[in-house]
């Protein structure tokens, strides 16, 4: 999911040089992650995928009707959200996705946005062809509202820190998340990694679910 880029903020700490450096280093590990990615078999994604789906159904329990969780709609070879958003709309969660193209009037859209998954039936290609709800959205300000967010990202470490697309578009969308909100983020296994470049606007989430395990472990 690539999505669009952050401004510079106020604060932003580290020469410029160390900054170019730790921009380079995650440019370096994006593509070859990416490039892992394209080369595994499908059917080996789509075992993957089903393996985190059972995961996270056991780490959620049974969803709470009228309960509110943002998600990421997978696309092509990122880890597989289908199957969870399915699930979570069958037992009526509302759930929101990311709204990346141009606003009716053709205006780009500056913050994130969100808008209620209604179904197959009331999505559209978005930008970069990624699909979005047709439904009206929220703004950024609706994500206060979800209880869960699952995050779309490259990788990741036990300590929580994330990789995301480049972008920086859910480390500017968790700005407005609740405070307890708990982040979710699917990986592959050999995407939990010792350590990563992170800067400081780089946000990090709780949990971590791969086809085999949960990072942290549950109590």
């Amino acid at each position: 999911m690539n999505l669009p880029g952050p401004p510079r903020r106020p604060g932003d700490t580290g020469s410029a040089a160390d900054q170019e450096a730790l921009r380079s280093a995650k440019e370096m590990l994006r593509g070859a992650i990416r490039t892992r990615r394209r080369a595994r078999p499908e059917a080996a994604r789509l075992a993957d995928d089903h393996a985190r789906f059972l995961l996270l159904q056991d780490f959620w329990g049974t969803p709470q009707p009228d309960s509110v969780v943002a998600a990421y709609l997978s696309h092509a070879d990122e880890p597989g959200t289908l199957e969870t958003v399915g699930w979570l709309t069958a037992h009526g969660v509302r759930v929101l996705l990311p709204v990346l193209d141009r606003r009716a009037d053709g205006s780009v859209r500056r913050e994130p946005d969100w808008a209620p998954y209604a179904g197959p039936d009331r999505l559209r290609a978005g930008l970069w062809g990624i699909p979005e709800p047709t439904t009206d959205p929220v703004g950024a300000e609706g994500l206060a509202e979800a209880g869960v967010i699952v995050c779309s990202g490259l990788a990741g470490t036990t300590a929580g820190e994330r990789l995301g697309m480049g972008g920086g578009w859910f480390d500017r969308a968790l700005e407005y998340a609740a405070a307890d909100a708990v982040t979710v983020m699917p990986l592959n296994d050999d995407e939990v990694l010792p350590s990563l470049p992170v800067q400081p606007w780089d946000r990090r989430v709780d949990v971590l679910i791969t086809p085999t395990r949960l990072v942290p472990p549950p109590d």
